[in-house]
């Protein structure tokens, strides 16, 4: 019989016991199998890890300094008294209200987290601290040089604004959170702007902007970094394709110009169909067409005034 059947067939006899009220009551102890007992070991092991910063080894916090440890803090705090009250000025920091302090006492990470805003105290030697500013940052991404899905160089360059969202972490996790936040998102703009076409680079900024802000969030998570925007600024075109580009545009500003023209000559033609049928079915109009054409000529300075033959005589000729 194995210990998982011997540990469910235990039963534990506890004799009655009658209360300062008369009643009776038993004593039921809570027996738990094996698999239940490991259960419930690595629920609490992961509400504890639930406790620590994402992405950070429980192992590099000080969980238990040893015999080495305790005794240099020891020696630490031996060192304070022997110096007080000119070790309390070395001993007290002061962080600002947008700064964090990470703290590591013989090179482990201090239990809680980050200090501040305001004072905290450091023991001398055993314990050293980093601070990390937690404003938004602003860099300019240099002018990079893609070739777009349609085959096309052109240049690019993008503003990107990120702040430190977890000082611990930005700290233990990675060497230098800054520069490695610069180099991931001038190598993001290439790697994403290269899947799309010219057209949609010039006419979709706003949803590469968002797509890359996406993207370069979710890289730097494990970094301690959160990116809050992300701006294209300008888009360098070849000066051939530029030209290319100029002359397309020109040649359908003239296309939709001649079209607007033709437009309009077959709305006049129109109209003068239909003056021409009003005026064949009123000789009236044609007469004073015919004058006020007269008048026109007549009001011309030219010192030769032709009269065209009478109308009438055109009709004779014409029947």
């Amino acid at each position: 019989m194995g210990e998982d059947e011997r540990t469910e067939d235990i039963q534990i006899e506890v004799p009655q016991h009658r209360g300062r009220t008369g009643r009776r009551f038993t004593l039921n102890p809570l027996i738990f199998a094996k698999e239940e007992r490991e259960a419930r070991r690595q629920s609490l092991a992961q509400l504890k890890l639930s406790y620590y910063p994402k992405h950070i080894n429980p192992e590099h916090y000080d969980a238990g300094l040893g015999f080495c440890g305790w005794l240099f803090m020891f020696l630490s705090w031996l060192i304070i008294l022997m110096t007080f009250p000119i070790s309390i000025c070395f001993c007290i920091k002061v962080v600002q209200e947008y700064e964090r302090a990470v703290i590591f006492r013989l090179g482990r990470l201090i239990g809680g987290g980050a200090k501040g805003p305001g004072i905290f105290f450091v023991l001398p030697c055993i314990e050293t601290y980093t601070k990390v500013d937690l404003r938004t940052v602003s860099f300019s991404v240099p002018p990079q040089e893609i070739l777009t899905k349609d085959s096309v160089t052109t240049s690019v360059d993008a503003v990107v604004y990120y702040r430190v969202s977890n000082a611990t972490i930005s700290v233990a996790n990675i060497e230098n959170a800054h520069g490695s936040t610069r180099l991931l998102a001038q190598t993001t703009l290439r790697n994403m702007l290269g899947t799309r076409s010219l057209a949609e680079i010039l006419s979709d900024r706003e949803s590469l902007a968002i797509g890359l802000q996406s993207l370069l969030d979710e890289a730097t998570e494990s970094w301690g970094i959160k990116v809050e925007r992300v701006e294209i600024k300008d888009v360098r075109l070849p000066v051939q394709l530029q030209r290319a580009m100029a002359a397309e545009a020109e040649a359908t500003r003239e296309a939709r110009a001649k079209v607007i023209a033709a437009e309009g000559e077959q709305l006049a033609s129109r109209a003068l169909r239909e003056a021409a049928t009003v005026i064949s079915e009123s000789p009236a109009a044609l007469q004073l067409r015919y004058l006020q054409t007269l008048n026109s000529i007549s009001a011309e300075r030219n010192s030769t005034i032709v009269f065209p033959i009478p109308i009438d005589l055109i009709k004779h000729w014409i029947k």
